[in-house]
């Protein structure tokens, strides 16, 4: 792995919950890496691993053993405020349920993480962020008033205010239907080609769905807390054969 491209390389990764009566191990020496300006998605069934890959990748969850490295910072062994300030710095995360604080406009909940950095938010960026989302004329708008596709934007516009180096996105079209999924997912492939301008992120995405995964540069797959194979350029139907034909072997 060539580490000076790397923007999240992970390393013999293996991450064990204790449960009642004994453990589960969830990831199992797992070795990737994340090449910076590309756009992976992560699959594999129920209990892969994939969201717990996602959630130490980012540093939201620690793991039992091995390390992550993200945007060449080593995050083996920092405390957690450290881990806050370089998630601040250097990630944004979208979720499946949007996370957007009720009582906040569009414009407030993006301006939400440059507050939290301790930095004065200006209010022609946050209109542009929300531009690029197409939304800088929902901007005071609260989100009780917004579809969930427009929720779903505003929350992408909030991980992207600070200009990350990586987008983690989990389920981003879960609580979408097909169309507005499909909507989302064509912005953000936008995004993360450079549409608004400025140096693309990285984006590592955890879907189910392969016709949201045939959007990514590149599909990993996982099956039973380890990689399972990956997909290079890969079209919704190439997806869908892989994944029936791994739980056909299984």
């Amino acid at each position: 792995m060539d580490a000076v491209r790397d923007a999240v390389r992970i390393e013999a990764l293996t991450r064990t919950y204790a449960v009642r009566g004994g453990a589960v191990t969830a990831l199992r020496g797992v070795d990737l890496a994340f090449r910076t300006g590309t756009f992976t998605a992560v699959m594999g069934p129920s209990g892969s691993g994939k969201s717990t890959l996602l959630q130490c990748a980012a540093t939201l969850d620690r793991p039992t053993s091995g390390r992550v490295v993200l945007a060449g910072t080593d995050t083996t062994g920092l405390s957690e405020s450290a881990l806050t300030e370089l998630r601040r710095a250097t990630i944004g995360f979208v979720f499946q349920s949007f996370n957007l604080l009720p009582s906040l406009t569009a414009a407030q909940n993006v301006a939400l993480p440059l507050r939290l950095a301790g930095r004065v938010p200006d209010r022609d960026g946050i209109l542009t962020a929300l531009g690029h989302v197409g939304l800088a004329d929902r901007a005071d708008t609260l989100p009780g008033r917004l579809s969930g596709g427009q929720q779903q934007r505003v929350a992408i516009a909030r991980a992207l205010v600070t200009r990350p180096a990586v987008l983690f996105a989990d389920e981003p079209t879960g609580s979408l239907d097909l169309e507005t999924g499909r909507e989302v997912m064509t912005m953000l492939r936008a995004l993360a080609d450079g549409a608004d301008g400025g140096p693309p992120p990285t984006v590592v995405m955890v879907t189910h769905d392969p016709n949201v995964a045939a959007y990514a540069d590149r599909v990993v797959f996982l099956a039973d807390g380890r990689p399972a194979g990956e997909l290079a350029a890969p079209t919704a139907g190439d997806i869908a054969a892989r994944m029936t034909g791994s739980a056909a072997a299984r």
